[in-house]
């Protein structure tokens, strides 16, 4: 009886120790990353700013974030990661796919 219960036991450590394993290391990369970052800023913006760090095309929109490429075009992503579906890569200017949104009171 006591060999089925040790050999229960390893199964259940041998099927945890991964999961552990990843808690532990993500703990010490986020106490790592906390005693590096500034104060002031959390690590998603700072993140954020690395990977889009001298892009010309990045806007910050109230209530919706960071965005790139033409924010007025029908088609744009809205998002800080991807312009479009049709030039992904841009610029907007000179995309054949290019539909501005008009407004009413732009005329």
């Amino acid at each position: 009886m006591s060999l089925s219960m040790l050999i229960i036991v390893l199964i259940f450590v041998v099927g945890l120790a991964p999961a552990c394993i990843s808690a532990y290391l993500s703990i010490r990369e986020d106490r790592a990353e906390k005693d590096c970052a500034p104060v002031s800023q959390g690590p998603s913006h700072r993140s954020l700013t690395r990977l889009l760090e001298g892009d010309g095309d990045l806007h910050y929109v109230d209530g919706m974030g960071y965005m790139i490429g033409d924010i007025t075009c029908d088609l744009n992503a809205r998002s800080p990661y991807l312009r479009c579906a049709i030039n992904p890569m841009g610029p907007c200017d000179g995309c054949s796919a290019y539909a501005p949104k008009v407004f009413d009171r732009q005329v």
